[in-house]
């Protein structure tokens, strides 16, 4: 119980609003026999489109429930995904746009659209300020992050993992706007939707050494034995002295990480405007009744999608 009421806290910790700021900032829609959660910051922009999805309803099959499976997978029937595209853009009243996904390979590779391609492009965050294209990025525990600049109408859709987190995806993404638009990170408008909570993400020593490795306030983002692992103290030089015999030694300790929190201190040190950064408390693999959650699944589970664009004007 103890353990459970100290994760919870340490889940907040980190420049987090308060959970009733947290579920005002939120509003979830029912459209097509589906369910979308939208930021409010966002939605009060007419000519903006956005929207995070959840898993029931849709064509799709999983345990004798219909899903919405927006990702090509070894279990699900392409067109079945396909027709969950369709009732997305139909939910979201956004029939006329050219949805725009991407082969995400956990990089920090980084596309800018002036129209829709012909095929999904490898990488892993699209910006466009050309009406009629929906961004989106895919997720099943990895942090999706939509941005937008309301000034110059510039918008972004990321999928930042723990290895995009690492390469700072989302900060580059804020400079390619900078860059290509002129965009000022004041002006940027940073949703984070639904993903798998510092309560669930359990990470070994590899990951915690090269946050720690690059990030100079990494600690602030575990729960566990940070110190430990982060200089590489788990490895016990005498093995002998657990008793175990070879090939029986005890598992590495683990840490947990918050994506969350750690996405929203790159954005803030980006320039991004701490009021201006809003995040879902929802955790993916918490809320499987609700949401897709690789970790707590495996590979058959869905995939939702985080999606942006600018409406035809």
């Amino acid at each position: 119980m103890a353990t459970a009421l100290k994760r919870k806290i340490s889940r907040r910790r980190v420049g987090s609003a308060s959970p009733a700021a947290a579920r005002n900032s939120w509003k979830k829609s029912r459209s097509a026999g589906i369910e979308i959660l939208k930021s409010r910051a966002l939605d009060k922009f007419p000519w903006l489109v956005h929207g995070f999805t959840a898993r029931p309803g849709g064509a799709s099959k999983l345990d004798g429930k219909k899903i919405l499976n927006l990702g090509f997978t070894d279990w699900d029937r392409r067109e079945n995904v396909l027709k969950n595209r369709v009732t997305l853009l139909r939910a979201l009243g956004a029939e006329n746009l050219a949805l725009v996904p991407l082969r995400q390979i956990h990089s920090d590779i980084i596309h800018v659209f002036d129209a829709a391609p012909a095929e999904a492009p490898r990488g892993d965050a699209a910006i466009t300020r050309v009406s009629g294209l929906l961004l989106a990025v895919q997720t099943a525990d990895c942090i999706p992050i939509l941005l937008a600049d309301a000034k110059r109408r510039v918008v972004a859709a990321i999928h930042s993992g723990w290895r995009g987190t690492l390469k700072r995806i989302a900060a580059k993404t804020i400079g390619r706007m900078q860059m290509e638009f002129g965009t000022r990170p004041a002006d940027v408008i940073a949703i984070l939707g639904p993903g798998i909570g510092r309560c669930c993400y359990e990470v070994g020593p590899e990951v915690v050494k090269q946050f720690a490795g690059q990030f100079a306030g990494a600690r602030q983002w575990f729960d566990g034995p940070y110190d430990q692992l982060a200089t590489g103290e788990e490895q016990n030089p005498l093995p002998w002295l657990t008793m175990a015999p070879p090939g029986h030694e005890p598992p590495p300790p683990r840490a947990q990480l918050d994506l969350i929190a750690a996405n929203r201190a790159i954005l803030a040190e980006a320039g991004v405007r701490r009021s201006n950064i809003f995040a879902s408390e929802l955790c993916t693999a918490c809320r499987t009744d609700l949401l897709f959650s690789y970790r707590r699944e495996g590979p058959r589970t869905g995939r939702m999608m985080a999606v942006i664009g600018l409406l035809n004007e």
